[in-house]
């Protein structure tokens, strides 16, 4: 019986929390959820406080005295109320979060500023007619020729890079072996980072070797190239992600390996292949310098990239620019704005090309 006094006795004594240790192991205090919201807004104040103070009126400045502050804040208060291992921690998530805003505010204010500008010309006028018999200076005339002349180019440019680039990745992953595989991903490589006044230099001498005229077919020709090395690195990519098992298990069907791929793999990679080619359609819409020497830019409406010239959306830009007058840069701006949501459309379409065939789960 004493024993079991002494057990309960001992039992009830208050229990107290441990302490925070500052060695770097676990700890039992913790900052509040808010804790780098309200970090980032007093290092926002400090950081322009401290620019003003200083004489500096770059926002740039502001943004990046600011990003220190709060890393050494966060650090400081986490090893203060935590502990150290949780502070290295948090100051690695930090560092993450400034190089995500670092990237993110330039693509953001690139877009603001576009859309505020090229806003202010675009209207259905502006989308509906041509540059024909319009002066630079001028507050009239429209993109319709440009759009139709990149609409025509970009399509070409697909119809042909796309097999290409599929059947050439079908063949690295599925039979490349050897020699042929090793030069064929070399030459990919070497192709992906050529600067697009290359092959627009390259049709070029194709043209004048063989007395061609300048037409939207040449400028579709050079995209072609720049579009093709893209195209076959995403595409090589989506197929190494698809697992192995599927395919053995449809080989131990007796089903042909070719019937393997177009059924199974194919199908099943479908969704990143389709962004990839989209995403290869977004390199080579805002191409310029194969346009300027293949194409050479028309202020009339040509429906017939074969014959004649034609003009894009980036040649359009170019021009207007180059032009010098408030009315062209107005117009530069609309069509950066339509050549932005031309991408964006594209891009749309194909997720939802992609969610509607990519395989379906069951439960």
């Amino acid at each position: 019986m004493s024993h079991a006094t002494t057990t309960d006795v001992q039992d009830d004594r208050p229990r107290t929390s441990p302490e925070p240790r500052k060695d770097g192991g676990l700890s039992s205090r913790s900052l509040p959820r808010w804790a780098p919201l309200g970090f980032a807004a007093v290092s926002i104040a400090l950081g322009v406080g401290i620019s003003l103070a200083a004489g500096w009126h770059s926002r740039v400045q502001w943004g990046l005295i600011s990003a220190l502050i709060f890393l050494a804040l966060s650090y400081v208060a986490t090893t203060a109320v935590e502990n150290q291992r949780q502070a290295k921690d948090r100051l690695a998530t930090s560092i993450v979060w400034v190089c995500f805003l670092v990237a993110v505010v330039p693509l953001a204010s690139l877009l603001w500023t576009t859309i505020s500008r090229g806003s202010e010309r675009l209207d259905g006028y502006f989308l509906s007619h041509s540059m024909a018999g319009v002066l630079g200076s001028e507050d009239s005339g429209g993109v319709y020729h440009a759009l139709i002349g990149t609409l025509e180019q970009v399509g070409i440019a697909t119809v042909i890079s796309a097999p290409i680039g599929l059947l050439t990745a079908v063949y690295l992953v599925e039979y490349g072996k050897g020699a042929l595989a090793r030069a064929v991903t070399f030459f990919v490589d070497v192709m992906t980072g050529i600067p697009s006044i290359v092959a627009g230099l390259f049709i070029l001498s194709i043209m004048l070797i063989g007395s061609i005229e300048p037409s939207g077919l040449m400028g579709a020709l050079a995209l072609t190239i720049l579009m093709i090395p893209v195209v076959v690195r995403s595409t090589e990519e989506m197929l190494k992600l698809v697992p192995n098992e599927l395919r053995e298990a449809s080989l131990a069907l007796g089903i042909p390996k070719w019937r393997t791929i177009l059924k199974v793999v194919l199908p099943t990679a479908i969704g990143g292949i389709t962004t990839g080619v989209m995403l290869a359609i977004a390199r080579i819409a805002g191409e310029t310098a194969p346009i300027i020497l293949l194409v050479f830019g028309s202020q009339l409406i040509n429906t017939n990239p074969f014959e004649g010239a034609q003009s894009s959306l980036p040649f359009y830009i170019y021009e207007q620019y180059k032009i010098g007058e408030a009315a062209s840069y107005d117009r530069a701006w609309a069509a950066a704005l339509v050549l932005i949501a031309f991408v964006m459309i594209l891009n749309l379409v194909a997720r939802g090309i992609a969610r509607w065939k990519a395989p379906k789960t069951g439960r």
